[in-house]
């Protein structure tokens, strides 16, 4: 993975990227650096592997092959709480939209944060903030998308899917999370 993200151009998100082989949770890391004050806004923290990826309701996302799109952000906001209404869905409506221009497939959005196709769930969103009362201070997002992922645990094997499992594609990750990053970035310069 290039330290770097070729064609992003955005003032800040994406910028700086850390990237590990293998890690519990890139949302996790996010925390981490946000309690030990060594992050910069629009910080993007990407892994192969996930060993307790962080899905909604303290469920786990299941990323343990390589090759799947796991990736979080970090945003400094100091907005109102209010600027991040529909903020979750927006950025649903980004993921099917690049998924439809780049690679012709169209997926569907379960609200607010599902991303799925033939009735099973392929990725997902997570968004997590710091307030100060009613002032947001940070945001962190987390996305998950099933790529690659060809092997599916007992428990989840029915409800789960991924793109080269449903489409027969490769999905290159990094224009992906460049193209995600790229349109996020207005859609948040919008909000603050």
């Amino acid at each position: 993975m290039n330290k770097q993200l070729q064609n992003l151009k955005t003032n800040f998100l994406g910028k700086n990227i850390i990237y590990y082989k293998e890690i519990d949770s890139t949302q996790k890391e996010i925390w981490r650096k946000i309690k030990d004050k060594t992050i910069t806004n629009g910080t993007l923290i990407m892994a192969d592997i996930q060993t307790h990826g962080k899905g909604t309701h303290g469920r786990t996302w299941h990323t343990d092959e390589s090759g799947n799109i796991a990736f979080s952000l970090f945003v400094e906001m100091n907005s109102n709480v209010r600027v991040l209404n529909g903020i979750t869905i927006e950025m649903a409506k980004i993921i099917v939209d690049i998924f439809a221009t780049i690679y012709g497939i169209k997926l569907e959005i379960k609200q607010p944060n599902d991303i799925v196709v033939n009735g099973k769930k392929l990725g997902g969103i997570l968004t997590e903030t710091l307030l100060a009362g009613e002032v947001v201070k940070y945001l962190v997002i987390g996305i998950g998308i099933n790529t690659n992922k060809e092997k599916f645990t007992q428990d989840i094997k029915n409800l789960a899917t991924s793109i080269k499992k449903e489409f027969h594609i490769n999905v290159d990750r990094e224009k992906f999370i460049t193209e995600f990053c790229n349109r996020l970035e207005k859609e948040l310069l919008k909000r603050i």
